[in-house]
């Protein structure tokens, strides 16, 4: 690709019409000129090249059990892999466009400065005409009452216990949940004899993430983005350091791995699985992710949970750092 001017730049971008850019790893150099565009570099030999990573949103590879940031592709299927991934980004530009910038501006803030950005790029899109095709055409259903309890906090000798408590609802975020949790991870913090944490759900999964019924109700996007900031469960987890354990089982999508990512402890359950749904909604995490799974796997194994959207197994999720321990059980 050659780009003789910073003009004609534009085109690699959501706007130019451009999103997504499929190079051979090798013997690609980003240009001095500014793109907005997602740059997927492939290495079809398995050679794994010595590449300038900075120049890449995402590094693809046939070679087996790859290092980090490298993602493997199936050999039997590599041109249908990566044509997956490259639609994903045309299928809502903007979004993905936005996803590789937050991604690459935020990989070395701290993390508040990283939950702040990611929040005011979800605000943005939150207004944005991909999330509204998306709000359209979903079926949502309606609201599930919220329990009296949706988070439980229990206190014994080895600390507190904090328990998503909703399984009707596969203790999907409602607001509700999230002021609760938020609450209780705000008085562990603020407790004097420093007890350890330990976050889990019940039922079937831990969370399917933010509940679809509230998607997109905020009607004032910049208060909205100043109580999310405000609200945010990832940065009080994080700021309990390593008392904080998190017991993840069954579906942890969006929030439900955005959040427990932040924790020092992460335990999965052999049937745990990991999804970034978000872009296919015309949006990007909202409660972190882009902060809190790009510290634990990288920016560019993130952004491909985002672009493909395949769920992430308990053994993978163990193999690239998002959880620390697999144990039986739920």
């Amino acid at each position: 690709m050659t780009m003789p001017d910073h003009l004609d730049a534009d085109r690699w971008s959501a706007p130019g019409g451009e999103p997504v850019l499929v190079v051979d790893a090798a013997r690609w150099t980003r240009p001095e000129a500014s793109i907005q565009t997602v740059v997927i570099g492939v290495d079809r030999e398995g050679a794994l090249p010595a590449v300038a990573v900075d120049d890449f949103d995402l590094l693809l590879t046939l070679a087996k059990d790859p290092p980090r940031p490298w993602v493997q592709l199936d050999p039997r299927e590599v041109d249908a892999q990566v044509e997956r991934l490259a639609a994903a980004a045309r299928a809502n530009p903007l979004a993905a466009t936005i996803a590789a910038q937050v991604l690459r501006t935020t990989e070395n803030l701290p993390l508040s400065d990283a939950l702040t950005v990611e929040s005011f790029a979800y605000s943005t899109l939150l207004g944005g005409a991909e999330f509204a095709r998306w709000r359209g055409k979903a079926e949502v259903g309606d609201a599930a009452p919220t329990p009296p309890e949706p988070v439980q906090v229990r206190r014994d000798e080895k600390g507190l216990m904090l328990t998503l408590n909703h399984p009707e609802n596969f203790n999907a975020m409602t607001a509700a949940m999230r002021d609760a949790l938020y609450e209780a991870l705000a008085n562990a913090l603020d407790d004097p004899s420093a007890p350890a944490v330990l976050l889990h759900g019940v039922g079937r999964c831990f969370s399917t993430g933010g509940d679809l019924p509230e998607f997109g109700t905020a009607r004032d996007l910049a208060e909205a983005h100043a109580v999310r900031t405000l609200h945010s469960c990832a940065r009080l987890l994080r700021a309990l350091g390593d008392r904080a354990t998190v017991r993840l089982h069954g579906a942890c999508l969006g929030s439900g791995i955005e959040v427990a990512a932040a924790a020092h402890h992460r335990i999965a359950a052999a049937d745990a699985w990991f999804q970034l749904p978000e872009l296919g909604m015309g949006l990007i995490p909202g409660a972190g992710g882009t902060a809190t799974v790009a510290r634990a796997i990288g920016r560019h194994r993130t952004l491909w949970m985002l672009l493909s959207g395949k769920r992430v197994g308990a053994a993978q999720a163990l193999d690239w750092g998002l959880v620390h321990k697999i144990e039986g059980g739920a």
